[in-house]
């Protein structure tokens, strides 16, 4: 734990968040709905400065940032608060020949010293969700936000903590080097959302501890379009799941299976579905956001020349933005 404290993030003791989980402070019923109520107050009272920073790191529109990062986090906790108890309770199991003299029931204890290591496309959901998780559970945690996003990353590490008991959770700042390092701490349970390369990276340090990991590396999802659904419909559910957050969300349509019958209907449908979203010139809409950072630009815009463009096509590095488009230097 001391690599941690040298390395790998400012005001960060480790050895005091493990002392804190020994001592038992964070089991109790109470002291977890305490937590998880501060978080609450955290995403209420600084609403703005969330939606803010998100705009500021990718342009992200009001509506997707209120949606996708505050009122999704919102409902999740909401939910752990009027279950906690329940889900606290022992559950009694059934007994065989060989256990019926014994009493016999799962009990849901914590892990201890969990690390949370957020992405750049949902950089507040994807970091307070897990954490509102490892709090309902009984944990000490670390958090590590993405160094992407710089403006969500310093509300993580500037804000956040002064609704949290310090003694039990941690924020630190670290690139893909530090995080590496971060690893070799031996940590009780990780919780990964990134690219395969790095999720790797996380499993093999685990490994090492035998630490149990939740990996989420994104998503190839196909969207089947039959010759006989309603095709207009269908294009303004593509176009929405597609470009919420310009894009960038592993469960949103990564291609789409069709006849070519179909397809030569489904494109003009998607074309007018993108002009009913965004307007005639989508770069100049704001419901429209920016791809997070210069290397997922450039990895995106590669991607164009993998095949044959279909609709826009146009990309602009200074503003971050794919599509289409007619200002572009």
């Amino acid at each position: 734990w001391e690599k941690m404290r040298g390395k790998c993030g400012r005001g960060v003791n480790p050895a005091r968040l493990r002392a804190t989980w020994l001592s038992g402070k964070t089991r109790p019923l109470e002291y977890r709905l305490a937590q998880l109520e501060a978080l609450g107050r955290f995403l209420e009272e600084k609403k703005q400065d969330i939606l803010e920073a998100l705009d500021l790191d990718m342009r992200k529109p009001p509506f997707e940032a209120e949606f996708s990062e505050v009122l999704l986090c919102k409902n999740e906790l909401n939910t752990t608060l009027n279950n906690l108890s329940h889900w606290m309770k022992d559950k009694q199991v059934d007994k065989n020949l060989a256990t019926q003299l014994d009493t016999a029931f799962i009990r849901r204890d914590p892990y201890g010293v969990v690390l949370i290591i957020a992405p750049c496309n949902y950089p507040i959901y994807l970091l307070l969700v897990p954490l509102i998780g490892a709090i309902a559970a009984g944990n000490c945690v670390v958090v590590r936000p993405s160094e992407i996003t710089k403006n969500s990353k310093r509300l993580a590490v500037e804000v956040l903590p002064r609704y949290l008991d310090k003694d039990c959770f941690a924020v630190v700042t670290a690139g893909k080097q530090e995080t590496t390092r971060l690893l070799e701490n031996k940590f009780d349970y990780i919780f990964f959302t990134g690219n395969p390369a790095m999720g790797r990276i996380v499993m093999t340090a685990a490994a090492k501890h035998l630490t149990p990991v939740m990996l989420e590396l994104g998503g190839k999802n196909p969207c089947y379009v039959s010759d006989n659904c309603d095709v207009q419909n269908v294009a303004r559910r593509v176009a929405w799941g597609r470009f919420f957050n310009a894009g960038q969300t592993c469960i949103g349509p990564n291609y789409i299976l069709c006849s070519m019958e179909m397809k030569d209907k489904l494109v003009p449908a998607l074309r007018e579905a993108i002009t009913t979203f965004y307007g005639p010139n989508p770069q100049e809409s704001p419901d429209f956001a920016r791809i997070v950072g210069d290397k997922q630009f450039h990895r995106v815009r590669a991607l164009l020349c993998s095949g044959r463009v279909a609709i826009g096509g146009q990309t602009d590095e200074k503003e971050r933005y794919i599509g289409e488009g007619s200002h572009f230097g």
